[in-house]
């Protein structure tokens, strides 16, 4: 991946153009570049895990100006569609996310060029770029006093996997909660579930050198399943009196999807998936794990209505309620991004902070 000069054009009606100052590379982000994505497109501009500052708005826009601090989102929030106007979903029916988009909803054309040839978007908000335009929908104008560098995270993984812990599985105080994956999701899923006053959070993973990483999110047990003959369900039953209260799936492996549901207990267990499975994959379990009155989920970006509700986000971070730091283990410039995507694809650390320039 290299830096080269293009033209960001100015924004449209409902558009708002943005100055990005920071970045957090996702692996949805390697994903697309290594072109597993659904429909790659060439060129394209990367990056939907962010924070800025508005530079110019187009037509319409009421509420943001230029100089507001704001996080872009990969998803968004019209306020005018049934979804938008329900309290029980968080899926927007024109901005929810959409991989295969690459222009602009308002004339299906790009913002950014590069001598005259057009250079396509991704996941609306393309934030590997000093400037992008973005849809108002999918931006998030946050406290100004909060700093970008941090809470540029929140606007993808951690309130995902946090949001799916406390919007979707709801754990009660002293309740165990089983977590698959140890990724940044996964851990995300972890500190809420300790923010939630679990008083067990175990940890399901097949690298055992996250163990340690994972206690500064609240875990108190690990399980590898490669340490054990019998299905991890089965384990994590036997380890709880009949299984966990709540578990969340963050790794999108079909199986450990299937394990997620299968360890809550009967009666009153609750499993939510958040992990993006492969698409010919299909979940398998006897129906009567469903008669059993155990409770299963998907939840999509925490639960989180992104105008309405990343606000209140980013303040709890503020009120030191969540410790965002801990997810942020390596620093680099702009000119330096291929060593984020070298971190990620040798799977060191969490979240690398890009720094832009200029």
């Amino acid at each position: 991946m290299s830096r080269t000069a293009g033209q960001v054009a100015p924004p449209q009606k409902l558009e708002v153009r943005l100055k990005i100052l920071y970045n957090a590379l996702c692996h949805t982000d390697v994903y697309f570049w290594e072109a597993k994505g659904q429909t790659p497109l060439f060129p394209r501009i990367l990056g939907h895990e962010a924070a800025g500052i508005v530079e110019s708005v187009g037509e319409g826009v009421t509420d943001l100006k230029p100089g507001d601090h704001v996080l872009p989102v990969f998803t968004g929030e019209c306020k005018e569609c049934r979804h938008c106007k329900s309290e029980e979903s968080n899926m927007c029916d024109l901005l929810r996310i959409n991989t295969d988009r690459g222009v602009m909803l308002n004339d299906g054309k790009t913002r950014f060029s590069k001598n005259g040839q057009p250079i396509y978007h991704f996941l609306g908000t393309s934030t590997f770029s000093e400037y992008t335009v973005a849809h108002v929908g999918c931006v998030v104008k946050i406290n100004p006093a909060a700093p970008l560098d941090k809470v540029c995270v929140l606007s993808c993984g951690i309130s995902t996997g946090m949001g799916a812990t406390l919007n979707v599985a709801k754990p009660k105080k002293g309740s165990t909660v089983a977590v698959f994956g140890l990724g940044a999701v996964g851990l995300a899923a972890c500190e809420g579930a300790r923010m939630a006053g679990a008083s067990r959070i175990i940890c399901v993973d097949l690298n055992p050198k996250r163990f340690e990483e994972a206690k500064k999110f609240g875990l108190t047990e690990f399980v590898n399943p490669n340490d054990h003959k019998k299905p991890v369900q089965e384990v994590i039953a036997e380890m709880t009196d009949g299984g966990v209260d709540r578990s969340i799936e963050c790794t999108g492996d079909v199986n450990a999807m299937i394990s997620a549901f299968e360890c809550v207990h009967d009666g009153w267990g609750v499993a939510v998936l958040v992990g993006v499975p492969t698409k010919d994959a299909a979940f398998k379990t006897h129906p009567v794990n469903l008669l059993s009155e155990r409770t299963l989920k998907g939840a999509f970006f925490g639960k989180y209505k992104p105008r309405s509700d990343l606000p209140s986000v980013v303040e709890k971070y503020m009120n030191k309620e969540i410790q965002v730091e801990k997810f942020i283990t390596h620093q680099v410039s702009f000119s330096e991004i291929n060593k984020a995507f070298d971190y990620m694809l040798k799977g060191e650390g969490l979240r690398c902070l890009i720094r832009m320039e200029g």
